[in-house]
C-alpha cells in the first residue's frame, strides 16, 4: 500500500508583523513519493518542530493521510495533504449541527427540544438515526447554503441521503473549526458555545484520535468518524478544538487506505500526540490524556457495492 502524503500552507501574518518561519521537508523515499508536511509559525523554532515530529510520527505509515493545524495563539498552522478529498464518515455531523444552528438564527428561532435531543444525540453517541432524521429536515439547500456561506467551497454532501459520503478535505474543516471557536458572522455566539459543549460531552469510547496527549491544562472538544469500504479500506478521521494553558488551537486528521480501524485511529493518535507535546509542554502537575484502548464510532450507511 502507498503511503501518500502532500501538503501545502497558506501565508500567514501576524498583527506585530513577525517574520513567517516557513519549514517543509519530504518524507523518506521508503514512505512517499512526494510528501510534504509544511508549517508555518510566529513563533521562533515552533514551525520546525512541528514539521519534523510530525514527519516522524508519520514514518513507516501506510495509507493516505491529510493533517490540518492551526494555532491562534502562536500565529502557526501546519497543513499535509490539505485538499484531498475524503469520505466524511461521522465527522460531517458537526457541519450537520453547524447548519441546523446558522439556518435557525436565520430565522430568529431557537431549536425545539425534539432538535435538541437529535443534536445531542447525533455528536456526544453519535448517532446514526438523529443524522438522518436532521439532515432530512435540513434538505440540500440549506447544507450547500451553510457550506457557502462557511467557504467550505470543496465540500459536497453526499446524495440520496447517504451524508456519510459527504465529500470533505482538511482546508474546509479547518474552516469550520475556524468558526466554532471564534467570533463571525456565520454561527453566534451561542451557536458556537453550543456546538463546543456537545463535542465536549462526547462519550468516553468516542473520545479517540486528536485528543490523544492533550495535556489536561486544555479543554478538548472532539468529533470522530470511521467508515469501511471495498475501495479504500477504512477511513478513519478525527477533528478536535483545544483551548488553555495561553493556547487556542485546532486538529484535523483524516486518513484513509488504512488495513483495519485500529491502525487509522493510531495514525491519527501518533500525530496529535506530537502536535500536542510540541505545542504545549508539560510543567509541574499537568497530565496527558491516554484515550480508551478500546475506540468506538458510528458505522454510517453506505450503498451497497458490486
Amino acid at each position: 500500500m502507498t503511503h501518500r502524503i502532500s501538503g501545502r500552507a497558506g501565508a500567514l501574518t501576524t498583527a506585530l508583523g513577525a517574520t513567517l518561519l516557513v519549514c517543509a521537508t519530504a518524507l523518506p523515499a521508503s514512505a512517499a513519493p512526494t510528501a510534504t508536511v509544511t508549517c508555518t509559525s510566529a513563533k521562533a523554532g515552533l514551525a520546525d518542530k512541528l514539521r519534523k515530529d510530525i514527519t516522524a510520527a508519520l514514518a513507516n505509515r501506510e495509507g493516505t493521510v491529510a493533517v490540518g493545524l492551526y494555532d491562534r495563539s502562536t500565529g502557526t498552522t501546519c497543513t499535509l495533504n490539505a485538499t484531498t478529498a475524503f469520505d466524511s464518515a461521522s465527522t460531517v455531523k458537526v457541519t450537520v449541527l453547524a447548519t441546523l444552528l446558522w439556518d435557525a438564527r436565520k430565522h430568529d428561532r431557537y431549536l425545539t427540544d425534539t432538535e435538541a435531543d437529535l443534536a445531542t444525540a447525533m455528536i456526544t453517541q453519535s448517532d446514526n438515526d438523529a443524522t438522518s432524521k436532521l439532515w432530512k429536515q435540513l434538505g440540500a439547500a440549506k447544507i450547500q447554503g451553510f457550506l457557502t456561506a462557511a467557504g467550505m467551497t470543496k465540500t459536497v454532501p453526499g446524495a440520496d441521503g447517504y451524508w456519510g459520503l459527504t465529500q470533505e478535505n482538511v482546508t474546509d474543516e479547518q474552516k469550520l473549526l475556524q468558526l466554532v471557536t471564534a467570533r463571525n458572522s456565520v454561527l453566534s455566539d451561542n451557536s458556537r458555545a453550543y456546538i463546543l459543549k456537545l463535542m465536549g460531552q462526547v462519550v468516553a469510547d468516542q473520545r479517540w484520535g486528536t485528543p490523544a496527549g492533550a495535556p489536561s491544562s486544555v479543554s478538548v472538544h472532539v468529533k470522530n468518524g470511521w467508515l469501511q469500504r471495498s475501495s479504500h479500506g477504512w477511513r478513519v478521521h478525527s477533528l478536535g478544538t483545544f483551548n488553555g494553558a495561553g493556547h487556542d488551537y485546532m486538529v484535523t486528521v483524516l486518513t484513509e487506505d488504512d488495513s483495519t480501524m485500529d491502525y487509522g485511529v493510531a495514525t491519527i493518535q501518533d500525530v496529535a500526540t506530537a502536535i500536542h507535546k510540541d505545542l504545549v509542554p508539560v510543567t509541574s502537575g499537568v497530565t496527558r490524556y491516554t484515550p480508551t484502548t478500546q475506540p468506538r464510532e458510528a458505522f454510517v450507511a453506505v450503498p451497497p457495492q458490486a
